[in-house]
C-alpha cells in the first residue's frame, strides 16, 4: 500500500512536469496535485485504524518530496509532515490493541520517511515508546532478523556430495529461497537506514532503561547467531579451504548470498553500539560506575559473538568498528577488577593448543586483539597465566600462512605484556624463549615489519629506565650480537612476504633477510649505553659493507644516517655519533665501499693505463 500511494504521487508529478501550458493542442485535465493530495488525505477517517493512515500519508510524502522532487508547496508539505508524525504518535498509543502488523507498519513508514521530516517534527516523536518497537521489529520479528534463528534452517539445505568430499548448497533448496526472501523483506532491504533510525532513537530517548534493553537485544541476537553458526556445516570450513570443500555453485552464488545476509547484523550492531556508547560518555546515569563497565563489557561480548563475520572482512576494514571496539575497551579499562573478570569470561577454552574449529580460532583472534589493550592494567599474574598462555600456541605456528593474522596478534600480545612496567620480572623469565621463537619463525611466518617491531620493543624493554636494565645492563648488547651473528650468514636474496589468503603470491620485498637483520640492528642502536655504542657503530658499518647488493646497502646506509642524525638518539648518544662520524673515521668506514664501486663504475673502458715515470738518473 505504501508503494501504491508513492507511485500515484510520482505519476502526478511527472505528468504535470511534462505538461506545457504554451502548447495549443494540449489541454490539462483533472485536478491539481495539491487538491488531489488534500482529497486523498481527507479520506483517512475514523473508519480505519491509525496505523493504516500512515501508509497513505507516508506514501504521499515519499512520492511528492522523495528524491528531491519538491512536488508540494512549503505550507502543504509542513502540514503533511505534521499529520504523519501525529499519526505515528496515535498509532504508537494504540499498539496494545492493534495486531502485530501495526508495529511493523509504523517502523516501515518511519524508516522510509524519516529523512524527509524536519528537525522539529522529529523532536515531536516519543522515542521512549518508539525505541523498543524499532528494536523488536528489526532484530526479533519475523519481518526482520528473526532473532538469528534463520541460520539453523539454512544448515538443513547443505548436503555432502557423495564420493567428492565436498559440500553443496543448491540454488533450488528451500533454505536458499529463505535466505533470499529475508534479504528482500522491506525492513531487511533497508537495514542501513533502519539502524541509523534506531541509533537516533537511542540518542534521544529519555528512558535509560530502554537503552539497556536494546543492548540486551543485541547481545541475545549475537549469541544466537554464534550458536547457530557453530551448528552449521559451513562453520567447519575455513575461508582458505572453501575452494577445496565447496562446489562451484556454492562458491559463486549461494554462500556469497549468506555472507551478504550475515553482514547486515554486523554493520547494524556497529551503528547502534556507537550510539549506545555515546550515551554512556554523555549521560550521567549511564556513565555511573554501576552501569558503564557492564555496558562496555556486554558491547564487547556482542562483538565477540560476531567475530566469525568480522574476521572474514578484517578487523581493521571498518573504521566505525575500530571506534566502537576501542571505545568500549577504554571504558572498561577504567575498572581493572572488572576487566580481569571480562578477560576470564572470554578466555580460550583450551590454551594449550590451536583449536581445530575455525570458529574457535576466530574467538581466539578476538581475545588476543582485545586482551592486548588490557596488559597495562591487569595484574602480572593474570598477564602470565591468561595472556601469555593464550598466545603461546600461535607463537611458533610455522608452516600455516592462513593463521598469519592470529600469529601476528599473538606476538603483539606477548610484546604488550613484556613491555608492561609491572611485568619486569616476568620479562626476564620469558625473553630468552621469545627471542628464540622470533628467529625460528622469521622470515617464513613473520613479516619484516613485525620482526623489526618485535625486536625494537624488546630492546626498549631492556634499556633504561626499565627495571630490567638495572639487573641485566648488557642484555641489549647480547641481543644485538645474536642479530649480528645471524646476519653474517643470512641469505642475500630479496624476501618474499608471508603469503595470505588475499595475496597468495606476494611480490618480493626491497630487502633481503640480511638487509632486514641489519636494519633491525640499526633500530636498536638508540637503546645501547654510550660505552657500548662505539663498538656497535663499527660492527654495524662492517655489516653494511658486507652487503653485496648496492640498492639494499644504500637503504641500510640511509637508515643508519637517519637513526644517528634525525632525533632517534638522545643528546648524549647523538653527540657521540657526531664525534664518531667526524673524528673517528665513521664516514669513511660507512661510505668507502660505495665510493670505490662508483669509481669503478665510471672508469673509462679501454683507457690508457697509467705508467710510472722512471728516473733517468
Amino acid at each position: 500500500m505504501l508503494s501504491v500511494f508513492n507511485t500515484a504521487a510520482v505519476t502526478i508529478v511527472n505528468y504535470e512536469s511534462a505538461y506545457d501550458p504554451h502548447s495549443p493542442n494540449l489541454q490539462r485535465r483533472g485536478i491539481g496535485r495539491e487538491d488531489w493530495a488534500k482529497a486523498v488525505v481527507n479520506g483517512a477517517d475514523e473508519k480505519s485504524p491509525r496505523w493504516r493512515h500512515l501508509l497513505l500519508l507516508g506514501g504521499l510524502l515519499l512520492g511528492f518530496e522523495g528524491q528531491n522532487r519538491r512536488g508540494l508547496s512549503y505550507a502543504l508539505r509542513k502540514k503533511l509532515e505534521a499529520a504523519l508524525v501525529t499519526g505515528i504518535q496515535l498509532a504508537l498509543d494504540e499498539l496494545r490493541s492493534s495486531p502485530a502488523i501495526a508495529a511493523y507498519t509504523i517502523v516501515l513508514v518511519l524508516n522510509y520517511t524519516f529523512e524527509l521530516l524536519s528537525d522539529w517534527e522529529r523532536s515531536r516523536i516519543n522515542y521512549d515508546v518508539l525505541l523498543p518497537v524499532l528494536a523488536d521489529a528489526a532484530f526479533m520479528s519475523p519481518e526482520g532478523l528473526e532473532s538469528g534463528y534463520f541460520l539453523g534452517s539454512i544448515d538443513r539445505g547443505i548436503e555432502e556430495i557423495p564420493g567428492q568430499g565436498k559440500f553443496c548448497w543448491k540454488e533450488d533448496s528451500p533454505s536458499y529461497y529463505q535466505a533470499k526472501d529475508i534479504l528482500m523483506r522491506p525492513l531487511v532491504a533497508s537495514f542501513g537506514p533502519l539502524s541509523r533510525l534506531i541509533a537516533h532513537a537511542v540518542e534521544n530517548t529519555s528512558n535509560c532503561g530502554q537503552v539497556i534493553q536494546v543492548l540486551d537485544s543485541l547481545f541475545e541476537l549475537s549469541r544466537t547467531l554464534m550458536v547457530q553458526w557453530r551448528q552449521n556445516k559451513l562453520s567447519e570450513i575455513d575461508q582458505s579451504e572453501e575452494s577445496e570443500f565447496l562446489d562451484t555453485a556454492s562458491l559463486q552464488t549461494t554462500v556469497p548470498t549468506l555472507w551478504k545476509l550475515l553482514n547486515i547484523p554486523l554493520f547494524s550492531f556497529i551503528i547502534v553500539l556507537r550510539a549506545i556508547l555515546g550515551r554512556v560518555l554523555n549521560d550521567p546515569i549511564l556513565a555511573a560506575d554501576r552501569s558503564s563497565p557492564f555496558i562496555a563489557s556486554k558491547s564487547l561480548k556482542s562483538l565477540r559473538h560476531l567475530a566469525f563475520i568480522t574476521a572474514r572482512a578484517g578487523y581493521s576494514s571498518s573504521s566505525q568498528y575500530v571506534f566502537v571496539n576501542l571505545t568500549a575497551i577504554d571504558i572498561l579499562a577504567q575498572y581493572p577488577d572488572l576487566s580481569e573478570d571480562f578477560l576470564e569470561e572470554i578466555r580460550p577454552s583450551d590454551s594449550s593448543k590451536i583449536p581445530a574449529h575455525p570458529l574457535d580460532r576466530c574467538l581466539d583472534l578476538f581475545f588476543l586483539n582485545t586482551a592486548e589493550h588490557f596488559s597495562l592494567i591487569v595484574s602480572p599474574m593474570l598477564n602470565e597465566r591468561l595472556l601469555l598462555s593464550a598466545a603461546q600456541p600461535y607463537l611458533a605456528a610455522g608452516g600455516n600462512n592462513h593463521l598469519l593474522e592470529i600469529f601476528e596478534s599473538a606476538h603483539s600480545v606477548v610484546l604488550a605484556v613484556l613491555a608492561a612496567p609491572q611485568s619486569a620480572n616476568m620479562a626476564a623469565k620469558h625473553l630468552p624463549s621469545y627471542v628464540d621463537t622470533l628467529f625460528t619463525v622469521f622470515p617464513q611466518n613473520l613479516s619484516a615489519r613485525q620482526f623489526r617491531l618485535a625486536f625494537k620493543t624488546i630492546l626498549k624493554i631492556t634499556a633504561p629506565p626499565s627495571p630490567l636494565a638495572n639487573s641485566q645492563p648488557y642484555l641489549p648488547s647480547v641481543l644485538l650480537q645474536l642479530l649480528y651473528d645471524r646476519a653474517i650468514s643470512a641469505p642475500t636474496t630479496p624476501l618474499l612476504p608471508p603469503a595470505t589468503d588475499s595475496n597468495p603470491n606476494p611480490a618480493p620485498e626491497d630487502l633481503s633477510e640480511q638487509g632486514v637483520l641489519t636494519i633491525t640492528i640499526i633500530d636498536g642502536l638508540p637503546y645501547l649505553r654510550v660505552e657500548l655504542l662505539e663498538d656497535w657503530l663499527d660492527l654495524t658499518v662492517d655489516l653494511i659493507n658486507r652487503i653485496h647488493d648496492q640498492e639494499i646497502r644504500r637503504k641500510c646506509q640511509e637508515k643508519f644516517w637517519d637513526t644517528s642524525s634525525n632525533g632517534d638518539m638522545d643528546v648524549e648518544r647523538a653527540n657521540f655519533c657526531v664525534t664518531w662520524w667526524s673524528t673517528r673515521s665513521g664516514r669513511d668506514m660507512l661510505l668507502r665501499k660505495s665510493e670505490e664501486e662508483d669509481t669503478q663504475l665510471y672508469s673509462m673502458s679501454g683507457g690508457v693505463a697509467m705508467q710510472l715515470i722512471q728516473s733517468k738518473l
